[in-house]
Parts: structure tokens; sequence; C-alpha cells
């Protein structure tokens, strides 16, 4: 018909004679992609987390002061041009320890979020895919860790364990393994509930059903068609988890249970300050507002990507 649009070319992202280009149609990920460079807040989110990680990556390199370099002449003093960040009560200077703790409260984080994906995906995968008395059994575990209180049950564990760890394999490595790997442990459970409520609604579309039909091996169903459709949800979570963890290491270490004062995190050089806010401020405010620029960015962030993931939402 005279006038009329071919549907194949429609299909194929052209555009009628003497109108405007059209863009392509875009993949799953590059329409996700899209949506989150539309979110104002994840974006400015990004670009803060991305600088903080540059900083303690590169700034160390640059700032070459020692952190544990004692001047009992510079006690206490305030930010100045050879200490920008200040000093603390033995001279030390901030920013040095800043950059070094940014590193470990960073790798604290992103590795127990990386603990407890890895584990909430395999239990809450085994318990959606399988029926009766292993998904029952699964769950029943997963709510009874849900149940425990989780700070006393992190400080009695790290109290009990950490100076045998330390004996093993020394004490930074010891203190960081017993930090990610409790806190892992313990976040593991949403994650876990939220795969499996993901696997049972996925498990029931026609897409599977049809691969299931053409003798799809139950392996492959899983790691080519319910999985990948599952990750969204799990990536949000995964953002949230380390905002958790780094608040949580952050406590630990200001509850006097986390890396000792050689070994500055920023919750450790928080709790350090403590009882010098009165005539030294700035000792406080560097970490507190490290800590929470990056657990800010990283629930920004995770709301974007729960908006750019979510194929209901138009944006």
């Amino acid at each position: 018909m005279a006038g009329s649009t071919p549907a194949s070319l429609i299909a194929e992202g052209a555009a009628p004679a003497g109108g405007p280009a059209r863009s392509k149609m875009l993949s799953p990920w590059g329409e996700a992609w899209r949506r989150f460079r539309r979110h104002k807040l994840a974006v400015v989110g990004t670009v803060i987390l991305g600088a903080i990680m540059l900083a303690v990556l590169v700034g160390p390199w640059l700032w070459q002061v020692p952190i544990n370099d004692i001047d009992f002449d510079a006690r206490l003093k305030s930010p100045m041009l050879g200490h920008p960040f200040g000093t603390d009560d033995l001279g030390q200077d901030l920013l040095a320890r800043m950059l070094y703790g940014g590193r470990i409260s960073l790798a604290v984080g992103f590795t127990a979020m990386c603990i407890g994906l890895v584990i909430g995906t395999v239990v809450g995968a085994i318990a959606g895919i399988s029926r009766g008395s292993v998904d029952a059994a699964l769950m029943w575990v997963t709510d009874l860790f849900l149940s425990l209180p989780q700070l006393p049950l992190l400080l009695l564990i790290i109290y009990l364990f950490r100076d045998a760890l330390k004996a093993i394999v020394g004490v930074e490595a010891g203190i960081f393994i017993m930090i990610v790997a409790v806190i892992g442990g313990f976040r593991w459970m949403p994650v876990a509930r939220l795969v499996r409520a993901q696997f049972l609604s996925i498990r029931e579309k026609e897409y599977v059903e049809a691969a299931r039909a053409l003798g799809v091996t139950p392996l492959r169903l899983v790691a080519r068609h319910i999985l990948p459709n599952s990750l969204g949800p799990v990536i949000i979570a995964g953002t949230i988890d380390v905002a958790v963890a780094i608040i949580a290491e952050s406590t630990l270490s200001f509850l006097g249970l986390g890396f000792p004062p050689d070994i500055p995190t920023w919750g450790r050089i928080l709790y350090d300050a403590k009882d010098y806010l009165d005539v030294a401020p700035h000792w406080a405010l560097f970490p507190g507002m490290a800590i929470f620029l990056t657990v800010l960015s990283i629930n920004y962030i995770g709301d974007g990507l729960r908006d750019a993931l979510d194929p209901r939402r138009v944006m």
C-alpha cells in the first residue's frame, strides 16, 4: 500500500524515506545500560564510587607517607598543607591511613558480598529447582539463620576464633579472612530466598517448558535458561550487600574486634577518634564521610540497577 512502511523495515529499525534515522533494536543488556544511564542518582553514585576506588588504589602510590610514621610534634593537627586530612593523637598522617584503610574496607565489602552471593545463589538454585523435602530442608536452614541475632553472633565468633586464625596465617590475613567469612556467611539467606523465588517463577515459563520438552538436561536448563534470567535481582542484592558488609566491618572495628590499630580501616580510624571529638573533629569527619559516601553511592547504584533490570518499568 502506498505510503505505508513495510514491517520488515520497521523490524530492522530502518527509517522511511525522508524520515529521521531510527536506532537499531538494543539487546536486553544494552537496554538495561540505557535505562541505567537515565537514572541520574545512579550515575552520580557510580562516579563517586569510581572516584573513591581510584583514590584508594592509586593514592598510596602518589601520597607516599608511611601510615604508622609517628610525629609527636604534629599530633592532632587540623588539615594543613603537609597533612591535608590532619593528623591523629600520634601525629600519624590521616590521609595516608585513609587511603590504605580504604583498600581494606572496600576489599572486605566486595569479598563478603561475593561469598554471600555464591552461597545464596547455590542454596536458592537447589531449593528452587528441587521439590519436596530438599526444598523444605534448605528453606528451614535459611529461616533458622535468618532468625539468629547477627551482630552478637559476629562478635562471639570473631572473639572465639580470631586468635587461632591469626596464629595460622598472620594477623592481617587472619582477621581479614575471619571478618569476610563471618559477614559473608550471614548475608546469604536473603539471596537464597530471592533466587529460590525467581527459580520457582521462571521454571514454569513457556520457553523453559519447551526446552524441557526438547530433552535439555536439568543442569543445562538451569545454566542456560533459568539462572541467567534470575541474575537481575541477585545483582541488585549484591550491591546492597557491599554496603552492609562495609558497615559491618566498620561496626566491628568501632567495637574493637576488627583490625588492630596498626592496620587502619575506616571503621578503626573512626573508633580511635571517638575520644577526641572535641579537640580534633577532623579525625572522625573524614572516615565517617568516606563510609557515608561509599554506602550512599552503592545504594544509588543498586536503585539504578533495580530500575534498569526491571522490564516492566518504562524509562
